[in-house]
Parts: structure tokens; C-alpha cells; sequence
């Protein structure tokens, strides 16, 4: 059964790098994916060879993806829940335009849910990190909190999660607004395109994350989409092969305050008789780091090829970073900023693959951090042995398959039911 699968992503690279891992995945398997996003990623989804579509009422750059993070409700509101009839206005026209048999989007995306829903289309929600939607026994997503031991812990879980609640509920109000126009009828949760789903497909690894009490019938682990990003795989730094450590600082590809952050940890580094590579991403310039001499600094780079020699890797905490890490074994040093970073940073903690660090963390802290990761070589076997649990889930193929299985469990239903499918 060979699909026409509408695949939706949003804001930066970040996310378009698993949106069109998810893509090539399913091109392999005979399926026929093509891309929306924002028209600044058309380059990148051509290059890959995929049909794209961009916004035409949706926002885009800094517009849908905010630079401020410090008001999370404010965050959600204008990221999901104010755009949303935009995003489901974009979506129906492509559902329309094109045959479409199902459509994956990224998890922010509710507009996208909607049109699906109205639609009467299968669809399934990709979630590149952990869970946005609180799940039974598990500290809520942004909270960058570990599994609670002690009633302290516990009380500071669940105000955690009653705050998430509270920001994505704010948001119910412009979600059924948009709802209504589209003849749906309301929801009496902000959550509800979760549970709607025909998936939730989680693209972490089971081993990564925590254990939770009760994993929700139409969520399924498939392990991380890590395919790089086309435009750093011409990038040819090398390791110069010193005989030193080697260190790989990452900086995030997308627009989140970065400079003082990597400033300061380019301090660190140059402290530490290492071989350091430093890729700045697109949202930070060189010149702006004050790098010693001793250390290269680069807009991009292979990822894949520096990490399969690099020592130890630092990074803010993105999960396609963290988990390409893992996947060669390689310690981490995680300084979360935003998002889901502090999240990640726990579970790495955690597992004992490595350290994290407070955003506002010194030059002299991440200088003695990097001094213990490269000498403890406990942070390594760690690392190698999460990393291959992440490896397992990554080669069992599970997009693909859930994809196949929800469409076809879909159209059973609509047979039965005497419904109809957009053809």
C-alpha cells in the first residue's frame, strides 16, 4: 500500500530535520511524502528532493517560533493556540490541492490536528522530545525535574505539571474559537489533539526517557530521526589529530539567546588543553565569541563525523544533538536554556552520561565540569551503553510501521462506518 503522506513541520531546522528523516523513511518504504513548512525551509526540502509547500496564512520565522521563552503561557499562545486557524486554513487547501491519505505533524502544531480532524483524515502527531502532554508518574515537559524520590520532589512535580496545565489550557479559548470555524465542535481540553490522534509518535528512545505509570494507548516510542540537516554535510571540518582531547561545542541551530552562552563556554574550553571545534549554528556570529586562537570556530559542521572521534560534546540539550551524541557513545555536557533542553540534561544526568550545568553557569564551573567528564571515564561507558539501547530503537523502524498501521486501521474503520477518505 503506497501512501500520499502530507508531512508538517514548524519553526526552525531544528524540527525540519526529523519532519524529513521521518520523510525519507517513508519515501524508502514506497510512500510518496511531501513537506509543508515555512517558505525559508524550501531550499533544504528541495535539496532532499521532496515536493514542498509553504505557508500562505501561517506565520513564519521569529513570528511562529518566539524568541522569548520566559512566559510559557504567552509562549504557547502565540506559537499554538492564536495561529491555529491559519495553520488549519494552510492545511486543508494542500489536503484539497493533492491526493492525501494521511498527515504527520509536528506536535505544536494544532491547526494542522484540526484540518486532519476535519478532514477525516488519519493523523498522527510527531513529537521529537519528550512528551509535551503531561503522562502518569513523570515530571511534565520544561521542568527539567528527575523522577520524584521525596515528598519535597513530588510536591514540585506536580506544581510543575499543574503549571504546564495552566499555560496550555490559557490557550482553549482561541483552540475551540478555531474549532467552531471549521464546523468541529468544542474541546474541554487543550490536550485533546493528543488524545484524538490515531498516534502520538514520541521519536525518542524508551531507554532515554523515564518510566511513566501509564503510557496512553496511541503513543508509541520509535527512537530519534537524526539524518543531518543538507546543508552540513558539505561542511569538512576535521580533527587535526593533535593527540589532545577532543571537544565539540554545538551551539543550537535555532534563534534562543545563545552569544553570552557560547561565550562563555568558548572561556571554558580555552582553559582546557584540548582540541575544540566550536559551530556557532546560523543565529550566532563567529566574530561575537572572542575565541582564542587555540580553538576553531565554524558557522557548521558534520556532527556525525566529528562526534564518531569527539571526547565529549557540549551543547545547550536539543535532543537531535543529545541523542547523536549518545549514539557514539560520547559523554555530554548539557548548559539547557530553553524548551525541552533542561529535560534532556536531566535524563542525561541521570543516566549517568554525563553532567549538566545551570544556564548561568561560569566560565570557571563549565572549565571544571569538562576537566571531570574527560577524566572519569564512568560518563563514557554510560554513554556507550544508553547509546546503544538508543541505537536498538532507532534501526526497529517504527515510523514507518505506525504510520502503515494507522492508516489501515483508518480506512477499515471508515469502510465500516460508510465514511470516506480524501482521495
Amino acid at each position: 500500500m503506497s501512501l500520499d503522506i502530507l508531512c508538517i513541520s514548524w519553526g526552525t531546522t531544528g524540527n525540519l530535520s526529523p519532519v524529513l528523516t521521518a520523510a525519507r523513511q517513508l519515501r524508502r518504504a514506497g510512500h510518496r511524502p511531501r513537506i509543508m513548512a515555512d517558505p525559508a525551509m524550501s531550499g533544504e526540502v528541495e535539496a532532499a528532493r521532496f515536493p514542498f509547500v509553504g505557508w500562505r496564512r501561517a506565520p513564519t520565522g521569529i513570528a511562529a517560533d518566539p524568541v522569548d521563552f520566559s512566559d510559557l503561557a504567552d509562549w504557547l499562545r502565540q506559537a499554538m493556540f492564536a495561529p491555529a486557524g491559519a495553520y488549519a486554513a494552510d492545511t486543508l487547501d494542500e489536503i484539497r490541492r493533492l491526493p492525501t491519505d494521511a498527515v504527520l505533524s509536528i506536535d505544536l502544531l494544532v491547526g494542522c490536528a484540526l484540518a486532519a480532524e476535519a478532514a477525516g483524515l488519519p493523523h498522527a502527531i510527531l513529537s521529537p522530545h519528550i512528551s509535551i502532554r503531561p503522562l502518569p508518574g513523570m515530571p511534565p515537559a520544561a521542568s527539567g525535574l528527575t523522577p520524584p524520590r521525596t515528598e519535597a520532589e513530588r510536591v514540585a512535580v506536580q506544581a510543575a505539571t499543574d503549571a504546564i496545565v495552566s499555560a496550555m489550557e490559557s490557550g482553549r479559548p482561541a483552540l475551540n474559537a478555531a474549532r467552531r470555524a471549521f464546523g468541529l465542535p468544542p474541546v474541554a481540553s487543550a490536550f485533546a489533539h493528543f488524545e484524538r490522534a490515531e498516534r502520538v509518535l514520541l521519536a525518542i528512545s524508551q531507554a532515554f526517557d523515564f518510566d511513566t505509570a501509564m503510557l496512553p494507548a496511541n503513543y508509541r516510542y520509535i527512537g530519534p530521526l537524526l539524518d543531518e540537516p543538507v546543508w552540513s554535510q558539505g561542511a569538512r571540518t576535521t580533527w587535526s589529530g593533535t593527540g589532545q582531547p577532543r571537544i565539540l561545542v554545538a551551539g543550537s541551530t535555532g534563534a534562543q539567546n545563545q552569544t553570552d552562552l557560547l561565550r562563555r563556554i568558548v572561556r571554558a574550553v580555552g582553559m582546557v588543553e584540548a582540541e575544540t571545534i566550536v559551530t556557532t549554528g546560523p543565529n550566532v556570529e563567529a566574530d561575537a565569541l572572542d575565541a582564542p586562537d587555540t580553538l576553531r570556530v565554524v558557522a557548521t559542521a558534520s556532527h556525525e563525523a566529528l562526534m564518531t572521534e569527539a571526547d565529549l560534546v557540549i551543547c545547550q540539550g536539543g535532543h537531535g544533538t543529545v541523542s547523536r551524541a549518545l549514539l557514539h557513545g560520547v559523554p555530554l555536557l548539557v548548559i539547557p536554556l530553553a524548551r525541552d533542553q533542561a529535560d534532556n540534561a536531566a535524563r542525561i544526568a541521570l543516566r549517568g552520561a554525563g553532567l549538566r550545568l545551570p544556564a548561568t553557569a561560569g566560565a570557571d564551573a563549565i572549565a571544571a565540569s569538562v576537566h571531570r567528564l574527560l577524566a572519569e571515564p564512568g560518563f563514557r561507558t554510560a554513554a556507550g551503553t544508553l547509546g546503544a539501547a538508543v541505537r536498538a530503537d532507532l534501526d526497529a523502524g517504527g515510523l514507518v510501521r505506525e504510520v502503515a498501521a494507522m492508516v489501515a486501521a483508518h480506512r477499515v474503520a471508515a469502510s465500516r462506518d460508510g465514511g470516506r477518505l480524501w482521495a
